[in-house]
């Protein structure tokens, strides 16, 4: 037997776009020669279970050799194999119609995965990196005759007699001169620990050297010796196969160090297993998320029939819940998937429906089953849930009841919770429920502390997430406004009908404005005089809410940018009703007055952590000053 021809696809320029068009995804080879070998595989399994093939099945695995010297790599298996004219109709005639079309469509098209998927090129991904492809294959069929196939790239082949005596295929490709970076043993490990580390048939590439226990030493110790075992390379059976029921938390675990060895151990996971309205399997792992969550992306994999595909898993996975990790496997989702095709298809929308639908499930069931230990990981997934709160409206609904809002004194409520808390004493005179919150208990303490002597409580808010999470609070609940603590002195966060009365007259008040602004001397400190305790302090530095969300969105690349350049303007509020204004009222030395009018500014500064650089410097030195004074006296 033998024969040549010409492949049927009626141009002679498809090579070389394959060629030039796949060079940069070109490791994807290796993937798509050994996923057909695995398929092969599987195809003679399933023949033998229904009977349709009678003769021994023999050790079935994949087989992936170098050879150096010849600069060869094949890929063997003991599949189906094929005969002359299967590879007449599977490899000489390309599985697509209108070639002509095809290269004037995609011969400057980007997506190489968008090429090989749409038109069924998975074994010409070969040419990628050979200059000659040869088969040598054998049909399970009975009586078959071996087959030899071989093509250097044009749209020439030569199909004869073949030379294999088992039944299965050998793919052997003839490396180009470009290409010899995958005749390195370390490259084609690394590719097939990429791709290939879950296929359900075993992948052998090589041997590896392993320690075997070889008797005892004279002292009695255990002795070892080194033997070469065939190094497989894959897990045939991991465990999003397996039934939910036949793991215990080990396997879960140990699965988790497996993809990621040096992370800590994840907090739980979900077992994925629907078979409608699609086919999907896999386990989501939560991992400790804490403030860094943008160093935790693309850390779900995503698989077909066991097959890598990709980490970039956007639109399968709701955005939120790309802080997860674990893996996703769907036949419904083709091996060699675009983004077009991802962001268009409908399983994929009903897939990332149902993966939010699980998540908010689980939570569900953790904070009803166990609240304490709920509370316990609060810390670790808070950020998560209120990023999903904010980005998914159907996660918001569900999340509602179990998330969480932890204030100041560490104390955990849920959102109802917490309003049947503070409205009976946080409610303004508009009956609009105030939440107070920090986002900086320190730096705010003394603000945090005015709120507490009038019985308001303080939420923290200090994740990278909260102010957009406060903003979206405030769109969804009812006459609910949220305002940080140091965006006003206390009873102008939660006006009430019984302010203080002022103790300063209204020509007295203006000389205090007039004294302040003079000390201060900056047009982005606008002074005002307040009628407080006179338990508060005399001054405060604040700024207003609206504004000071408006920058931080914009810092944070809100949307925001216009509020970003605006300069910093604060409000100084004056305490009229303190005996300290008062003393600074009655100093008749006018010089002295500013000083201290200066040193009650300065030190509202300090206790924010606003006073810095040359103003600090200047702060200390008139305190040493004072101190020098006092000694003198």
């Amino acid at each position: 037997m033998q024969e040549k021809g010409t492949i049927s696809i009626h141009t002679e320029n498809i090579f070389p776009i394959i060629k030039k068009f796949l060079y940069s995804d070109n490791e994807i080879f290796l993937r798509e020669l050994v996923s057909n070998a695995v398929d092969a595989t599987q195809k003679i399994k399933r023949l033998s279970s229904l009977g349709q093939y009678q003769g021994e099945l023999g050790e079935l695995r994949v087989e992936v050799a170098i050879d150096e010297t010849a600069k060869t790599i094949t890929i063997s298996d003991r599949g189906i194999g094929m005969t002359s004219d299967e590879i007449k109709k599977y490899i000489n005639q390309i599985a697509f119609s209108g070639a002509t079309e095809f290269v004037e469509k995609f011969k400057e098209a980007k997506d190489a995965n968008e090429l090989i998927g749409k038109f069924g090129l998975g074994f010409y991904s070969a040419f990628m990196v050979a200059d000659k492809v040869e088969i040598q294959t054998l049909s399970y069929q009975e009586n078959a005759e071996p087959a030899r196939w071989i093509c250097d790239g044009s749209t020439e082949f030569e199909l004869s007699e073949g030379s294999r005596t088992e039944r299965g295929t050998d793919i052997i490709l003839h490396i180009n001169s470009d290409s010899e970076e995958f005749l390195a043993k370390y490259k084609l490990q690394e590719i097939l620990d990429k791709y290939c580390r879950f296929l359900p048939v075993p992948i052998k590439f090589g041997t590896r050297t392993e320690s075997e226990p070889d008797g005892e030493d004279e002292e009695g110790k255990p002795k070892y010796k080194s033997v070469e075992v065939d190094n497989i390379i894959n897990n045939t059976s991991p465990i999003w196969t397996k039934a939910p029921a036949d793991l215990k938390d080990e396997d879960y675990l140990a699965f988790y160090k497996e993809l990621y060895p040096f992370s800590e151990d994840p907090l739980f996971w979900i077992h994925l297993n629907v078979d409608y309205p699609f086919n999907l399997t896999g386990v989501l792992y939560f991992p400790k998320v804490k403030n860094d969550f943008d160093m935790q992306r693309n850390k779900i994999k995503l698989f077909s029939r066991q097959v890598f595909i990709t980490d970039e898993v956007k639109d399968i996975v709701p955005e939120f819940l790309m802080l997860l990790h674990g893996v996703i496997d769907s036949p419904d989702i083709p091996l060699n998937v675009s983004r077009s095709f991802l962001q268009a298809d409908s399983n994929v929308k009903k897939i990332n429906s149902y993966i939010t639908r699980k998540v908010a499930d689980k939570l569900a069931e953790l904070f009803k089953n166990d609240r304490k230990a709920f509370e316990e990981k609060w810390s670790d997934i808070g950020l998560f849930v209120k990023y999903g709160m904010i980005s998914e409206d159907k996660f918001y609904e569900k999340a509602k009841d179990y998330a969480l809002i932890q204030n100041t004194q560490k104390e955990l409520y849920t959102l109802t919770e917490y309003q049947e808390k503070v409205k009976p004493l946080q409610t303004d005179k508009n009956d609009q429920v105030v939440y107070l919150y920090t986002n900086d208990p320190a730096k705010q303490d003394a603000f945090i502390q005015s709120a507490s002597g009038k019985g308001y409580d303080v939420m923290l808010m200090d994740s990278p997430i909260d102010n957009h999470f406060i903003s979206h609070l405030e769109q969804k609940l009812e006459k609910t406004s949220l305002k940080r603590v140091d965006s006003d002195v206390v009873d102008k966060l939660i006006s009430k009908e019984d302010a203080p009365a002022h103790v300063l007259t209204e020509e007295q008040s203006g000389k205090v404005k007039e004294l302040f602004e003079k000390a201060i001397s900056n047009p982005n400190m606008k002074v005002e005089i307040e009628s407080l305790s006179p338990d508060e302090l005399p001054v405060h530095v604040t700024m207003d809410e609206f504004m000071r969300r408006m920058k931080d969105m914009a810092q944070m690349g809100g949307g925001m940018s216009f509020y970003g350049s605006l300069p910093d303007n604060y409000k100084v509020a004056v305490n009229g009703n303190h005996p300290l204004i008062s003393r600074i009222l009655n100093t008749e030395n006018e010089e002295e007055k500013s000083k201290l009018a200066k040193q009650a500014f300065d030190l509202a500064l300090l206790s924010q952590g606003m006073l810095t650089g040359a103003d600090l410097t200047e702060f200390v030195k008139r305190v040493y000053s004072s101190f020098d004074r006092c000694a003198i006296k």
